[in-house]
């Protein structure tokens, strides 16, 4: 079974006057690997990929895979429509990626038979490992405990991003040991790893990289109470990373980098000015 550990960042997608910047992407994913993390999502919630073209994110990934090694990378993959999916994740397969993170359909709110269908339908056809993404605040569908526990009978079923909510969903996932469990509530990492989970796919972990990096560190080095405080470090700013919808706050103080252009796509909207301001402020007072 493939195993995911450790720090994955959910990657921005750059524009430059509606269109994908990918010098910008490129020179994030540099950034990005020379400070140490394990891996980068490409197309996940951080990165828009509702306001991108399959055509769009398939670029994306094109770009992304110059730069990273593909055992690294892990694809979104999202939607309703299955034969869409079917030829998504067929393209996708044709890339040298890690493996493919993959929500429930959105909107729907199907039942928990019709999700453990959905996914083994997917998983099928996976040539790669597959990553569950639990976030029933976005598609409206919770999944529980005994869906996820049919879901890892499946050999290219390997891991699960928790954004759940449930502390009991979250030990059980653990306590059974069929999936790595990666926390996607970047305020929840600490919790997560005491408990035993694998690690984070954390949107926040684009600013102060090294320090998410050295967090993981000290628990493979059980230096817990070395944790703690490189995790309440963190705190303020991934709080305020999450006090505009994302990516809104990131995109901007990667902007105050040099990074990337503060750009969104339509219908989202830059941080409102206060939210900037904050963030200003705070980085100018920790600079790293």
């Amino acid at each position: 079974m493939s195993s995911f550990s450790g720090i994955w960042v959910p990657l921005v997608t750059p524009f430059r006057q509606g269109e994908i910047d990918f010098s910008a992407l490129k020179s994030l994913c540099t950034r990005l690997l020379k400070r140490g993390v394990d891996g980068v999502v490409v197309c996940g919630t951080t990165g828009e990929a509702p306001m991108l073209t399959k055509e769009e994110q398939l670029q994306v990934l094109d770009a992304v895979l110059e730069i990273v090694p593909g055992h690294q990378v892990i694809m979104g993959l999202s939607g309703t429509h299955m034969p869409v999916i079917r030829d998504m994740q067929e393209a996708i397969q044709r890339r040298p990626v890690a493996g493919l993170l993959i929500p429930a359909p959105y909107y729907l709110r199907p039942s928990q038979p019709a999700l453990v269908a959905w996914f083994n339908e997917i998983a099928d056809r996976a040539t790669v490992p597959v990553v569950l993404y639990n976030i029933p605040y976005r598609t409206g569908v919770h999944m529980e405990l005994e869906t996820f526990r049919q879901l890892a009978k499946h050999p290219r079923i390997t891991a699960v991003k928790d954004c759940g909510g449930s502390i009991d969903l979250t030990l059980s996932l653990i306590g059974d040991g069929e999936l790595d469990v990666l926390c996607g509530e970047d305020v929840q990492i600490f919790s997560t790893l005491s408990l035993g989970g694998a690690g984070a796919i954390a949107a926040s972990s684009h600013i102060f990289t090294e320090d998410f990096v050295q967090l993981i560190r000290q628990f493979r080095e059980l230096d817990i109470v070395a944790a703690r405080k490189t995790f309440f470090g963190l705190l303020p700013m991934i709080r305020l990373m999450f006090s505009a919808p994302n990516p809104a706050a990131i995109k901007y103080a990667l902007s105050l980098d040099g990074l990337m252009n503060n750009e969104l796509r339509s219908p989202m909207l830059p941080a409102p000015e206060n939210v900037e301001v904050a963030v200003r402020d705070f980085l100018n007072q920790h600079t790293r």
